[in-house]
């Protein structure tokens, strides 16, 4: 049993955070950060639920750069080869669910 306050979490090193559960190879995270990502493409799906905070998120639609503003509570799905990053405005919290693989 475990209780995460997912508004109140935080690390002293951005993109950091704890692995919540592995369940069959399907992994669960919550993330702290308040610096952009890079660009990357995951071998499987990727999901992104914004805890606390705004993340501007790019991704790649048939090579052509698209954005889209995630607030609390929004949720992010990258389908498989979805090439993306995320820009944190200001601090964020993350719950990321993906297959222990595409990491």
């Amino acid at each position: 049993m475990k209780v995460i306050r997912g508004k109140e979490f935080t690390t002293s090193t951005a993109w950091t955070g704890e692995d919540i559960a592995n369940m069959g190879g399907i992994k669960t995270k919550i993330r702290w950060t308040d610096q952009p990502y890079k660009w990357h493409t995951n071998y499987g799906e990727e999901v992104f639920v914004v805890l606390d905070g705004t993340v501007e998120m790019f991704y790649k639609e048939e090579n052509v750069e698209k954005s889209v503003l995630l607030n609390t509570g929004d949720i992010f799905f990258a389908s498989v080869g979805t090439e993306h990053f995320a820009s944190p405005q200001g601090e964020v919290r993350l719950l990321i669910v993906e297959d222990e693989k595409s990491a």
